[in-house]
């Protein structure tokens, strides 16, 4: 029965197919946007401007968009040469060598927040996921301390926007590390992009320092706290009075009553974050060491928000 309510609840929303089709034909006009080409000289100049030895001949508009295109079409460093090479026929710019992009995209940073307008009453749900490591290289030596031998995989923690999509916080982590120790750092990255009304994470995240953090920064929490959760003001001598409020209410109304009044459905929305990024950037990550890997999930995430706000 709850599953015929669900779907009768959401049959009556209509898309507009239109402006979805239209969304999808600027996200290709997106991948070959190359107006650094009208700015490189100018650009160059300024990178150069009191620089001492040889000078920057690409500028760092450029290479950004060059990190893109090798994310997006996970293309090897060799292949790029000949891509931009074959571009340059058609568009005028330098084209650049495999060994110059390998070292400008290694120094270059493509923030994953760049995009992002301040927001107000946010709602933000927080949550992790895996990407797989296709190489081996400094992965193994980074596991091999601990006994292991196999290639591992990276974990990612989100923070996002539940109304636009939109990652307003990020960490990435190895995968042994629990969810709740991002939870400080992903919350206050979100604040640096607006004002947050209310924070939707699952029990992963169900902490005494979550909620009292959350109480200092007076936001609601709608943390999905553990079924037996104490709702003592204090245990084992930590003390968190918005914890035991919640899992008062829970314990007295259940938890079906709880979910509908935080709305905690909307956590879901992360999932299909996760699930937009790995169908469009695949969920294999191709760096080799552990900075390289960090570098092109920011990368990810940039490109991801980027779309969104197309």
């Amino acid at each position: 029965m709850a599953k015929k309510r669900a779907r009768k609840a959401g049959a009556g929303k209509k898309r507009d197919w239109r402006e979805v089709d239209e969304r999808l034909i600027k996200r290709g006009e997106f991948y070959l946007d190359i107006e650094f080409v009208e700015s490189w000289d100018e650009d160059a100049k300024r990178m150069n401007r009191g620089k001492r030895g040889r000078p920057f001949r690409y500028p760092e508009a450029f290479i950004q968009w060059m990190s893109l295109v090798r994310v997006f079409f996970s293309m090897p460093y060799r292949q790029m040469q000949g891509f931009v090479q074959k571009l340059s026929v058609f568009v005028p710019l330098r084209a650049a060598d495999y060994t110059t992009l390998f070292k400008r995209i290694a120094a270059s940073n493509v923030p994953f927040d760049a995009c992002l307008l301040d927001r107000e009453d946010m709602v933000v749900a927080l949550d992790s996921t895996g990407f797989r490591v296709t190489n081996r290289g400094e992965w193994i030596n980074h596991v091999g301390e601990t006994g292991r031998s196999r290639k591992g995989w990276l974990k990612v923690h989100v923070a996002v926007d539940v109304e636009t999509r939109e990652v307003v916080g990020l960490e990435v982590s190895r995968e042994d590390v629990r969810d709740h120790a991002y939870f400080e750092s992903l919350v206050m990255q979100s604040l640096e992009h607006g004002t947050v009304k209310k924070v939707l994470a699952d029990g992963g995240y169900d902490s005494r320092s979550a909620f009292n953090l959350l109480d200092r920064l007076e936001i609601e929490p709608a943390i999905k706290t553990r079924e037996n959760a104490t709702t003592t003001l204090t245990c084992q001598g930590v003390s968190s009075p918005l914890r035991a409020k919640v899992a008062k209410y829970r314990e007295r109304y259940g938890y079906n009553s709880w979910r509908e009044k935080v709305e905690y459905g909307k956590r879901w929305n992360v999932e299909g974050v996760f699930s937009a990024l790995k169908r469009i950037f695949k969920e294999t990550l191709s760096a080799r060491t552990w900075q390289g890997m960090i570098r092109e999930v920011h990368t990810k995430m940039a490109m991801y928000n980027l779309l969104v706000n197309l």
